[in-house]
């Protein structure tokens, strides 16, 4: 595949591709002979795991280093292992602040509804019969 077609499939920028390659998030990537790069379906399940993870929130930088001890084998194992265990703790941590911040939503919506609207509606009755 095309920088261009992978790019569309994962909705990231050529420009961000070519980073994730330069700073070894994901592997090189060979080129054809024309000198254009040439992603393999292998090349994709790292593009997709590193979308995933940004998703999830993981930085860059914490990336980089579970890449790098990934590469250093099995020695890493239990390395690599924390950092999923931190990277889960972080997220966990997101998501309920997520779901605190939706229930205040929730609560000012319903205050909306209950309150205001009703208040607003009895106003326009009252300004409509006088």
């Amino acid at each position: 595949m095309t920088i261009a077609e992978v790019s569309k499939k994962f909705g990231l920028s050529p420009d961000t591709l070519r980073y994730y390659e330069r700073i070894g998030l994901i592997p090189r990537v060979n080129r054809n002979e024309s000198g254009i790069r040439d992603y393999t379906e292998e090349d994709c399940k790292w593009i997709e795991f590193i979308k995933c993870m940004r998703s999830a929130g993981v930085q860059v930088e914490t990336l980089v280093e579970y890449v790098t001890l990934l590469q250093q084998g099995d020695k890493t194992i239990e390395a690599r292992k924390q950092i999923l265990i931190e990277q889960r703790e972080k997220l966990l941590s997101r998501i309920e602040e997520m779901e605190r911040a939706l229930e205040r939503l929730n609560f000012k919506i319903e205050e909306y509804e209950t309150k205001l609207i009703p208040a607003e509606n009895n106003l326009k009755r009252l300004a409509h019969n006088s």
